[in-house]
């Protein structure tokens, strides 16, 4: 029988009620409202009816709650709550006619809630009645003064301008009334610092005190009590100095290098018993707040990371006024994303969600994207650094391996790790998709670290430094372990030792302490992992980022390219880094075709065979089930060896899955119960999910040669990619049909005798801002690779746009003839010489010059600057300098 209304109250909402610290006691005309202080009083009479429940403190109604049975929805009820709110004459409340501010509709399971102090704030969906110092709380408190007074508080003076235009948008989004929003902003443009300084307006300005910043990982937390601690408000004194910071206890792991391991705890009664005078901020992972709020049984199933001192604890909805979700992309499965909402719905707050990679079903939930700053624009602004790509051509890679009979091969049993020689008796060809999964070519993984190392080389020549490498491999699986594999290869190639090349993954020792030697030493050089993802540690000085992993999420995909867009920190002539793609470039292709919003749905996670099997036996989705079933069916049959087939013969003709999952649909339509009987033997539902499998080898392939080729490509600043050739196509377009936008393209195409420092730096700046982003160091590697020429100079390039039959000299053969040109019939004493000699110099560098560089140039003043050269040149330095400018110009 279906439940009545009074059986859900009795039974549903009169606990619910109970638990939140309301007494519910039937209404008594005989008594007055001091007697039902925090009382949810039954049939309530008002003006316009009898109300379900009206919730009483300090002698006053303050909120009324409307009952239905539980077969009816609870949302559209809310207006005759709002009917019996009005009715409520002698209450001394009265907002535009609503004389109760706090109005709930229920069906026991499911409570809506509507605040009406404000015509703008909207009914919502909240996991348990407040209780009621939680409504005596929130009754005084004016929402919009505190947003008015949010604008006034200063922003940190270090600041960036789209920091405080995040702040700004947020702010805003309060003022207008939402309650869940989303900010995204590009991995590397400092969003817990951002953050850090909204908390601090927010807690000053009265909008929120209990604030709740939820992360996914200790080292993430660590991270961010590390910002409260650093900083500082407008007057001088730190966050955690100015209001109180807690955080759950953290290992050493968590914390960097010399760390004070001084932490404040949270104490438990913040959570259990908040109070009115509370003012803080608690740092927690989302894994532990799960646990407090559900118990072990929500714990993640995925995380690493343990929680064991987290137990279940009672925590009322209103424990915060405001949740933080950062990196909320994370990858969850759906019963872990369900969690996750789970963990943020109990609470009754504002709710932001930081993220840098937003998702579909993380902008469901939040709603409202208010602000966002992309990568796009970070590297216009100067903020973060755009990316080279380098798209390496392995046949391996893009063709996948075929093996001839009679080659020799090596066996590996994935699960002991022994290894026999196996010399096949016929042809195996395997995909590219299988290639580090069943196969590897040592050959293919030693040419593509080679031609890395090519490029390493060549940078380490360039900026007098190895570039930080950071290679990402297919997997970490031990025995057969592609990590390992290239970390033993780059060994070999590079020949700097074990110390230079490392594995960094969640199967090493320690590995943030791993990862805070490759961030903030030169040693490592290079480092090879998996996703590196889930750590929280940030490596500004990385240049070079190798994907030998193919990659389908754009989340994963991201938060990878992240680790290379900060500025450098060691270096800070970092201006790029670059991203070798081993799949022939087709991986960045790819996610070109991905919108910014990614579709991406959560990870799936398989339910037990033996559910599926249930939820058909109770005709729940059934149709859906059924197909869910047979492909199971069918997978089982592709994997299960022989020996499973004679066991399946017990209950299948023949042991043959395939066959009986073909007919499955019908043999449920024409004998239901008979085949149910089967699929719910438990005999059968043990094979099911235990049946033998096959022994997989693994195949350690030597003999085949590899076809690994490279091709370094420029990107402008609309993402456009281009061949070295099209680029120098677009270089010398560009000079021949635009010489008026650039006045020192005009000089040394047609009056070189104007050229000097001020023309030089003209020519650099205005190339470098193009939009194709013609820059000295593109424009020098384009021509050396088209051209075969290393480190040609500027001008040489302008010229050869002009006109291909200019000759493409270096800025020391172009001085060399520059310096004859000058010098030739003319005589010279032999400090006039000596001072030739640093001029040449001076030029071959910077291929101008001019009198200040005499009076800053070390190469210069340190021989009496300007003044002495002058007069051993008689006065005529002037002229000669006008000379030599010319000179290089021509």
């Amino acid at each position: 029988m279906e439940e009545s209304e009074r059986q859900t109250r009795k039974q549903r909402i009169d606990p619910k009620l109970l638990a939140a610290g309301w007494k519910v006691v039937p209404f008594d005309e005989r008594k007055d409202l001091p007697a039902y202080d925090r009382c949810a009083i039954t049939e309530y009479p008002t003006t316009n009816g009898p109300a379900d429940y009206a919730l009483c403190v300090n002698s006053s109604i303050i909120g009324v709650v409307e009952a239905k049975r539980l077969s009816l929805g609870p949302q559209n009820v809310l207006t005759q709550a709002e009917r019996y709110a009005r009715g409520i004459t002698a209450n001394p409340f009265n907002f535009d006619g609503f004389r109760a501010p706090f109005l709930y509709s229920t069906n026991g399971e499911v409570i809506w809630h509507h605040d009406v102090r404000h015509s703008l704030n909207r009914s919502q969906q909240v996991s348990g009645f407040h209780t009621p110092d939680a409504l005596l709380e929130r009754l005084p408190a004016d929402i919009d003064a505190s947003c008015t007074q949010f604008f006034r508080v200063p922003d940190n003076s270090l600041m960036r301008p789209y920091q405080r235009e995040a702040c700004d948008a947020i702010g805003e989004a309060i003022s207008d009334k939402k309650r869940a929003m989303l900010v995204a902003m590009a991995t590397g443009t400092g969003k817990t610092y951002t953050m850090v300084n909204l908390i601090y307006r927010l807690m000053k300005a009265g909008v929120a005190k209990r604030i709740l910043f939820l992360v996914d990982r200790r080292a993430l937390a660590a991270q961010a009590v590390r910002a409260f601690s650093s900083f500082e408000t407008e007057q001088g004194l730190k966050f955690d100095k100015t209001y109180e910071v807690y955080s759950q206890q953290f290992q050493r792991g968590d914390l960097d290098e010399n760390e004070p391991y001084d932490i404040n705890v949270l104490p438990e009664s913040y959570l259990t018993d908040p109070q009115p005078g509370h003012s803080f901020v608690y740092v927690s992972t989302i894994q532990r707040m799960t646990i407090n709020l559900f118990g072990n049984s929500a714990r993640f199933s995925c995380d690493e990371e343990s929680e064991d001192d987290a137990k279940k604890i009672d925590i009322p909805i209103h424990a915060f006024d405001l949740i933080i979700a950062d990196e909320c992309h994370r990858g969850y499965t759906a019963q872990e994303l369900s969690v996750w909402r789970n963990t943020l719905d109990h609470f009754d707050a504002i709710k932001i969600g930081l993220t840098a990679t937003p998702a579909s079903h993380t902008m469901a939930y939040f709603k409202h994207k208010v602000y966002e700053y992309g990568y796009e624009r970070a590297v216009r602004e100067g903020y973060l650094v755009d990316y080279d790509i380098v798209t390496i051509e392995s046949g391996v890679r893009m063709r996948g391996i075929f093996l001839n009979e009679g080659e020799a091969v090596d066996l590996v049993d994935p699960v002991t790790g022994q290894r026999t020689l196996d010399v096949l008796e016929d042809e195996r060809e395997f995909p590219s998709e299988q290639i580090e999964r069943s196969i590897t070519s040592i050959d293919s993984n030693r040419k593509i670290i080679e031609e890395i190392q090519r490029y390493a080389l060549e940078h380490e020549e360039r900026y007098g430094r190895f570039p930080k490498t950071l290679i990402f491999a297919a997997q970490d699986v031990p025995h057969i372990s592609h990590a390992d594999q290239l970390v033993e290869t780059a060994r070999d190639v590079f020949g700097r030792g074990d110390s230079f090349v490392q594995k960094i993954t969640g199967k090493v020792d320690r590995p943030l302490q791993h990862l805070r030697e490759f961030r903030n030493r030169k040693v490592p050089g290079i480092v090879v992992t998996v996703d590196l993802l889930s750590t929280g540690v940030d490596i500004p000085d990385l240049e070079y980022i190798v994907f030998l992993r193919s990659v389908k999420s754009r989340i994963l995909f991201e938060q990878m390219m992240g680790r290379g867009t900060r500025k450098g920190e060691h270096h800070p002539d970092k201006s790029h880094f670059v991203v070798f793609d081993c799949f022939g470039g087709t991986l960045l292709d790819y996610f070109k075709q991905v919108t910014g919003i990614t579709a991406e749905p959560p990870q799936r996670e398989t339910k037990p065979i033996t559910q599926v099997i249930e939820e058909i036996w109770n005709n729940r989705d059934r149709e859906y089930n059924t197909r869910v079933l047979v492909k199971r069916l069918n997978r089982i049959d592709k994997e299960m060896s022989g020996e499973a087939r004679d066991l399946f013969s017990a209950f299948v003709e023949k042991g043959d899955l395939k066959k009986f999952a073909v007919s499955l649909e019908r043999q449920l339509r024409d004998d239901f119960t008979g085949t149910m009987e089967l699929l719910r033997n438990p005999d059968f539902q043990n094979l099911l999910q235990n049946y033998p499998r096959p022994p997989k080898n693994f195949i350690i392939d030597y003999g085949t040669q590899d076809e690994v080729t490279s091709t370094w490509l420029v990107r402008d600043a609309a993402g456009e990619e281009y061949k070295p050739a099209d680029y120098l196509t677009q270089f010398s377009r560009f000079v021949r049909e635009n010489p008026e936008k650039i006045e020192a393209i005009r000089i040394l195409l047609d009056r070189p005798q104007e050229w000097g420092t001020d023309a030089l730096s003209e020519l650099k700046q205005k190339l470098a801002v193009t939009p194709q982003r013609f820059t000295p160091e593109n424009l020098e590697r384009a021509h050396r690779v088209q051209y075969h020429k290393a480190l040609v100079d500027i001008i040489s390039m302008v010229k050869h746009a002009a006109r291909e039959e200019n000759e493409l000299l270096t800025a020391e053969e172009r001085i060399l003839l520059a310096c004859e040109k000058v010098t030739a019939g003319k005589t010279f004493t032999a400090e006039q010489k000596d001072w030739l000699k640093r001029i040449r110099a001076h030029l071959i560098e910077n291929l101008s010059i001019d009198k200040e560089d005499f009076e800053t140039i070390p190469i210069f003043t340190d021989h009496g600057g300007w003044g002495r050269a002058n007069r051993v040149f008689n006065n005529q330095l002037s002229a000669l300098i006008q000379e030599f400018n010319e000179a290089v110009a021509v």
